[in-house]
């Protein structure tokens, strides 16, 4: 696991370990990983000026007559990756999307997380989220054809993915990021792993982490893996439920133990703000189905 904070620990750290390629990762707006790669010999001018890239070609950023964007990595992100070789690894840093005049692009996923999480934390708290990500993992990517008939918490010989997660917490941990614990979920062939809660834009790059190693390691045992919410029809779905808090210093500031539901003033109005959120998202689905 790599522990570097500055720039200059980066390209320590690359030198020392004889990269071969530095990847730039950010997403679109619907949540796709995108990324370039850099050599060592282009990243000293990458970390400090960031890579240009045609924004109008990702989804959602930028029509084409403003086309122009910048990717500046933060260093912080760095981490081998450990599906790559370890022989001359690759390394990735997540990164920030700047417009030529050096501002921050408002459509850049990341940065509208980090602007809320810096209004939360001018109003003291410190927002918490852990997700549980489950995903299907098949026989190839052609046909929904699961590996297993395995069911919820089952063992072996009907979960024949347990093999396969523990590869994935080996990957992850290697990155960094703490795993509370795995299992065979519902469905045929359909597996979850649970991340430690951590700090919401922390936990962001983590997810998207996570995705990418499932799909990295899946490949690299001969399967294709899928986070899609249906891939099999009759079969339970695939979801990512994210436990949620916010905290005033060591305070969670959603407990309240005098009250009847032991919720506080500041966890109904946010419950609230939910509800509007998941009732379109549903209407959303309903008005597709229904065509």
């Amino acid at each position: 696991m790599a522990n570097c904070r500055t720039k200059k620990d980066v390209l320590s750290i690359v030198k020392e370990r004889n990269a071969s390629f530095i990847q730039f990762w950010f997403t679109d707006v619907l949540g796709i990983l995108k990324s370039f790669a850099v050599t060592p010999s282009e990243l000293e001018e990458g970390l400090e000026e960031g890579m240009g890239f045609d924004g109008s070609s990702i989804e959602g950023f930028a029509r084409i007559e403003e086309s122009d964007m910048i990717a500046t990595p933060e260093p912080s992100t760095f981490q081998f990756l450990p599906w790559r070789p370890h022989d001359r690894p690759v390394g990735r840093m997540f990164c920030d999307i700047l417009q030529p005049d050096g501002t921050h692009y408002e459509g850049d996923p990341r940065y509208v997380l980090k602007r809320l999480t810096r209004r939360l934390a001018e109003m003291g708290y410190t927002a918490y989220m852990g997700p549980e990500l489950e995903f299907f993992c098949f026989e190839d990517q052609d046909s929904p054809k699961p590996i297993d008939k395995g069911g919820y918490f089952d063992n072996r010989p009907l979960d024949m993915g347990s093999d396969l997660r523990r590869e994935i917490i080996f990957a992850l941990q290697d990155m960094g990021i703490r795993v509370e614990y795995s299992h065979h979920e519902v469905a045929p062939s359909q597996h979850e792993i649970d991340l430690r809660f951590d700090e919401a834009l922390a936990m962001a790059d983590k997810t998207m982490t996570y995705r990418i190693a499932v799909k990295e390691i899946a490949l690299r045992k001969g399967y294709y893996a899928t986070f899609m919410p249906k891939p099999i029809f009759g079969e339970n779905g695939s979801g990512m439920h994210v436990h949620q808090s916010l905290f005033r210093g060591d305070i969670n500031a959603f407990h309240d133990l005098q009250d009847r539901y032991h919720l506080s003033a500041v966890a109904k109005p946010y419950i609230a703000g939910i509800i509007p959120h998941c009732a379109v998202n549903v209407r959303k689905v309903l008005t597709k189905v229904g065509k």
